[in-house]
């Protein structure tokens, strides 16, 4: 309450006014005239009215405390029964709050960025933002529901998002552990064949460093090795890359009876395989015209090192020349097919007949190189079907396809197989759509039996044309005729020999994006994509397990011939596994080293400083079986002692003004009467 002035003339004027009034009055009373003391309040009555003095009277309301109360639902919060603890305690605070009415209480839910990779918990930034519109003076404290596990923590010296008690309840259980394991370092790209360098590391959080773990590494799904790690030290491991194009490597360490999760205990890690110098090793019986498509071919591709040979002239042909005028060179059988067999990524026989230049247990060491992992391709011709067949030698354990005897001359257009429209060296070739293909025609195949394996081309009234087969550790390939070379010159406007050679050649060196039976996995930002590749039926649904250990099933969709496919942006990042069958892969969307992941135990170590600073408190919700959660302590001015077992808030001060009332002191009837009697008064006085 107050009083102000609300004057009806200029207060200059008013002032003259009371400097005469004064002086009168003076007068008055130094010459001692009759009535002066009334005539001076009479006139000092008149200068107020005139001054109009008014009672101002505010209406304020008071303003409510604001609390916010961060909830953490980042992705660590999702395991080890966090995610109920939250639920739980959240409704607790809600119900204890509700008891104070002049308490307001802000909920922030904070969940990780869905377009980010790299997820992180941002707990202080949210505060920051909910509060941003909020006088510091109103601000109560702050509550952070989490585990503990925060990324954005601004430095204990700095100013903070607010200025009151800031209290930390943690979920999880006490005295967590857990057990994972990182790759620290490792190469992205790698020679095929060649040694390789990575180290990786196990952590044990929460407690002192373990006993030593075993570490399982997988490459592209098969064991290759199981080391011994110690918890917290460098372990490094050498390896080799075994093919080109993506490789796959898994790290998974056993999970430790006890701990948190155990989806942190497996790492990935891609690395691309890149194969220096392909050694193709081409072996031609006699010149032909297809002979230079191949060399051509070969010859063409930077990547390869090409040993080529033609028999010109076989050890019985004696024609009477003497040797030292042959400008020939002798086929040095032994040092290729002996010494340096296992050098060579793919042996080419093209049009080969069995003429005593390589002896016949050759043929042998031949098929045991294939079974070892080797790659063959017969490009057969006429000799294929007559008595000097490579398929009568010990070479024909490993041929897919046995020859009748029977050539066939007559023209056909090369088609795809019903098999070969899924395989992928066939699939989706220039033309093949087309009914006849739009390729020019070939005029001879050799006849075979019923072949193994896949036959993925067709000739003359659906003969065998292309066969692939798998043979132990190796693979086959035979193409039954010898005119692809018509394509290579353009006859009858060519075809896509380039495509189907290139394919063949990679799909015998293993080329994963060539397998016939795969299933493999990528990451885009955050959206998942899984690819079937199959020469069979449908494939049925895949089933998605995330990283918080939940499982997904999600149906493939046809993308194509023996192509299944399904895209799904994740909400969650870190280490994925799809499965489909007996096929399975890893994949890890968002960026691998990113915070959410380094850490899965809860602790109440980041926020204690911060608590500490502030008088406010630390505490865990559960003591490992019920949810508890400390009492609420509401009080007036500076917080100055830090209650070990009450969340302090500071009650504000702050009001909001609503309205004035105003009261004139001398308006109306009381400044009239007021007047009138003092007038009355230095009358009555005059009149003694």
């Amino acid at each position: 309450m107050s009083i102000e002035f609300a004057p009806f003339l200029p207060w200059t004027i008013l002032a003259a006014l009371a400097i005469a009034a004064a002086l009168l009055s003076a007068l008055s009373l130094w010459r001692g005239i009759r009535g002066a003391g009334l005539r001076t309040v009479a006139l000092a009555a008149l200068l107020m009215a005139l001054a109009n003095p008014l009672l101002m009277q505010e209406d304020r309301e008071q303003l409510s405390t604001v609390v916010p109360i961060v909830v953490d639902r980042s992705q660590s919060q999702v395991m080890a029964g966090r995610q109920e603890q939250t639920d739980s305690a959240l409704a607790g605070l809600q119900d204890r709050f509700a008891r104070f009415p002049r308490i307001e209480t802000r909920i922030v839910e904070v969940s990780d960025d869905p377009d980010t990779e790299t997820p992180s918990t941002r707990l202080f930034s949210a505060l920051a933002s909910a509060t941003s519109d909020v006088p510091p003076g109103r601000i109560g404290g702050a509550v952070f529901l989490t585990d503990g596990q925060i990324h954005d923590l601004p430095g204990v010296d700095q100013e903070l998002a607010i200025d009151a008690p800031m209290h930390g309840l943690i979920t999880g259980q006490p005295e967590e552990f857990d057990r994972r394991v990182q790759v620290v370092r490792a190469p992205r790209f790698g020679i095929v064949g060649e040694e390789q360098q990575m180290t990786l590391r196990v952590f044990d959080d929460g407690r002192r460093a373990g006993e030593v773990a075993d570490v399982t590494v997988r490459m592209n799904g098969e064991e290759i090795a199981t080391l011994q790690a110690a918890p917290g030290a460098d372990t490094p491991f050498s390896f080799t890359v075994p093919r080109g194009g993506g490789n796959v490597m898994e790290f998974s360490v056993a999970e430790v009876p006890g701990e948190v999760t155990a989806v942190n205990n497996r790492a990935v890690h891609v690395i691309d395989g890149i194969r220096q110098n392909l050694r193709v090793l081409l072996v031609s019986g006699e010149p032909h015209a297809g002979e230079r498509a191949w060399r051509n071919l070969l010859k063409s591709d930077a990547s390869v090192d090409l040993v080529h040979f033609t028999i010109l002239r076989p050890p019985e042909k004696q024609d009477g020349t003497p040797i030292n005028e042959l400008s020939l060179i002798a086929f040095p059988t032994r040092e290729l097919f002996v010494e340096k067999i296992e050098d060579f990524d793919l042996i080419i026989f093209d049009r080969y007949t069995h003429r005593n230049v390589l002896p016949i247990l050759y043929y042998d060491y031949i098929a045991q190189y294939v079974q070892n992992g080797g790659a063959l391709l017969i490009a057969a011709g006429p000799e294929h079907a007559g008595d000097n067949s490579i398929a009568a030698t010990p070479l024909s354990q490993i041929l897919p396809a046995e020859p009748t005897g029977d050539v066939h001359n007559a023209g056909f257009y090369p088609r795809l197989s019903e098999d070969g429209q899924k395989h992928p060296v066939t699939r989706g070739l220039d033309g093949a759509g087309q009914e006849p293909p739009a390729w020019g025609r070939w005029f001879r195949s050799i006849d075979v039996a019923a072949p193994q394996g896949e036959t993925v081309m067709l000739g003359d009234q659906g003969r065998p044309l292309l066969v692939l087969n798998r043979e132990a550790e190796g693979r086959v390939a035979m193409l039954l005729s010898d005119h692809g070379w018509l394509w290579a010159r353009g006859f009858e406007g060519g075809g896509p020999h380039v495509s189907l050679y290139r394919r063949i050649a990679h799909w015998l060196m293993k080329e994963p994006d060539l397998e016939e039976e795969a299933l493999t996995a990528r990451a885009i930002g955050r959206t998942l994509e899984a690819t079937r590749q199959t020469i069979g039926e449908d494939p049925g649904p895949a089933t998605i397990t995330y990283p918080s250990g939940r499982s997904e099933t999600v149906p493939l969709v046809e993308a194509g011939p023996g192509l299944y496919r399904f895209e799904r942006r994740m909400e969650e990042t870190g280490l994925f596994e799809v499965t489909n069958g007996e096929f399975s892969t890893l994949v890890h969307v968002g960026t691998v080293d990113a915070p959410e992941f380094k850490a899965m135990i809860s602790t109440e170590e980041t926020l204690a400083p911060y608590a500490e600073k502030t008088k406010g408190l630390v505490a865990r919700v559960s003591d490992g079986e019920n949810v508890s959660l400390p009492d609420i302590l509401p009080v007036r001015g500076e917080v100055r002692v830090q209650d070990r077992n009450r969340m302090v808030i500071r009650l504000t001060d702050e009001t909001v003004l609503r309205g004035i009332n105003t009261i004139p002191l001398f308006a109306g009837f009381g400044g009239l009467s007021i007047l009138l009697f003092a007038v009355a008064a230095m009358w009555w006085r005059e009149g003694r």
